[in-house]
């Protein structure tokens, strides 16, 4: 009898074990309709839909798949015991694209928040490592979006790209805001950004407070050769807003004169003078610089927020985003974002326009720059005038 009772107490307590095993598996299981995890969330992706990779992960697959094999290639990410390179390169578009929080992430690929923020630093740093390759000087030769044109062609023929200050809201400590308070209020980091008229970011400088006039921004630039900003051949500029001095090497907009392209519209619209067509053709061309920063900002919404990181950090985050930016572009000319806003030429309603900072060092070239910008405007006030043509 107590034999029995032995053996009946041993089966009592497999039965015990297996029941608590069973409960905890089930407790763990995650409801279908909760986000895969882990490799499993990875693998839903890439062999889902289209539609869900540009979601999740901001780009198609094969640009994807590009960027991974990059990274892999130039050894500037390796694979982990746990993590390969396609997930750690999918942990970092899911923050910045998706802006969200590290405990989201480690639910969603079922690591550590050490392990995700590890990643996250590792990707940042990989790839801004590219923005030598990937922020390239323009090309020299007249642009095909201006050689298409009657409206900018040869008016515009030596123009290489567009300048503009981006603004992009910052975490910092309170005993900072009042300087990266900007003109509306908000606490941010004023980018220097020019772009092709392809989209393609070209030189980017994040980091000044969002108080900072953008001419500023652009001399300590000029000023600075370890920031490598690409020199201007002889004869070809850059097209800036009212917000920069008109200077060799850098047009500006007629101050004074409207130059917005809603300001064109119902019973404006005709141009009156010279320098009003010169500068809605300014605008017009201008609209480069905007639809990249509304495709950039749209792919990362981190970048319309003030992500809690380091402000080193939030500076790297920009540098990132533009180079991903520019490998989207390359590698997908049909990148549905990138589709969506060829046709937005009207501008949103703009910030109002800084003034110069009248204490430029560069005074003594605006006297030819401006001579120059009015034989521009001149050459296409007399062809409007003769033969009224597209404006």
């Amino acid at each position: 009898m107590d034999d029995f009772d032995i053996e009946l107490d041993e089966m009592e307590l497999v039965a015990v074990a297996a029941g608590y095993h069973y409960y905890n598996s089930i407790a763990r299981q995650p409801a279908r309709s909760l986000s895969p995890k882990g490799s499993g969330f990875m693998a839903e992706v890439l062999n889902g839909p289209d539609d869900l990779c540009r979601e999740m992960f901001r780009m198609d697959k094969h640009v994807f798949h590009k960027l991974s094999n990059t990274l892999r290639q130039r050894g500037m990410l390796r694979d982990t015991a746990g993590v390969m390179i396609e997930e750690q390169l999918a942990i970092f578009l899911n923050i910045v694209g998706h802006n969200e929080r590290n405990r989201v992430i480690q639910e969603r690929f079922q690591h550590s928040g050490e392990t995700i923020s590890r990643h996250f630093n590792n990707v940042l740093k990989a790839v801004k490592s590219l923005s030598r390759e990937f922020l390239q000087p323009p090309s020299l030769t007249t642009p095909s979006e201006i050689l298409s044109s009657n409206r900018f062609y040869p008016y515009l023929e030596d123009c290489i790209g567009v300048i503009d200050g981006m603004h992009i809201p910052a975490h910092v400590p309170a005993k900072d805001q009042s300087r990266f308070r900007n003109r509306r209020g908000v606490l941010s980091q004023n980018v220097l950004v020019a772009c092709t008229f392809d989209l393609q970011f070209i030189f980017v400088y994040p980091g000044w407070e969002g108080s900072v006039a953008d001419s500023r921004v652009l001399r300590a630039v000029l000023s600075d050769p370890d920031q490598n900003f690409p020199q201007v051949p002889e004869g070809k500029y850059y097209l800036v807003d009212l917000g920069y001095d008109n200077m060799d090497g850098f047009m500006a907009p007629y101050e004074g004169v409207r130059y917005h392209l809603h300001e064109y519209k119902g019973a404006n619209l005709l141009p009156r003078n010279a320098k009003e067509l010169f500068n809605h053709r300014h605008s017009s061309v201008c609209n480069a610089i905007r639809r990249s920063c509304n495709v950039l900002k749209e792919r990362f919404p981190i970048l319309k927020l003030a992500p809690q990181y380091a402000f080193h950090t939030q500076r790297d985050i920009v540098i990132a985003a533009c180079v991903i930016h520019n490998h989207i572009r390359r590698e997908e000319k049909n990148d549905w974002l990138f589709n969506s806003n060829e046709a937005g030429m009207a501008d949103e309603s703009p910030v109002p326009d800084e003034q110069p900072d009248l204490q430029s060092a560069f005074s003594v070239h605006e006297q030819m720059a401006s001579a120059r910008r009015d034989s521009i405007a001149a050459s296409m006030w007399n062809d409007f005038m003769n033969k009224w043509d597209e404006w």
